[in-house]
């Protein structure tokens, strides 16, 4: 079973950084485009940002632009996503994912107190 495992969540204040890692297993996903997605209380799951196979690609929703980077580590089969200016509305569980393979990882929370 192909697994995603999140991890760097946690619980900062309104303008720190952090920094979320996704190691994937049993298999490299250096041939596809990946992805973050996050899901607030209440809300339905949104697209947070993505890279392509090569990295060369990004793409961002609007409100985190400028602040947020993705990346990915190919040698390593590792994405990641550093999150800086981090604001309450950026509250919410991150999901890192394959799209075109329907591969989720697990979550890993994000809590921004004002």
């Amino acid at each position: 079973q192909v697994q995603l495992v999140e991890s760097g969540g946690g619980l900062v204040q309104a303008g720190d950084s952090l920094r979320l890692s996704c190691a994937a297993s049993r298999r490299t996903f250096s041939d596809r485009a990946m992805g973050w997605f996050r899901q607030a209380p209440g809300k339905e799951r949104e697209f947070v940002a993505a890279i392509n196979w090569s990295g060369r690609n990004t793409y961002y929703i609007d409100s985190v632009k400028g602040r947020f980077t993705i990346s990915r580590d190919s040698a390593k089969n590792t994405m990641y996503l550093q999150m800086n200016s981090l604001k309450p509305e950026d509250t919410a569980v991150y999901y890192c994912s394959v799209p075109m393979l329907n591969v989720w990882g697990q979550g890993t929370q994000v809590t921004v107190s004002s």
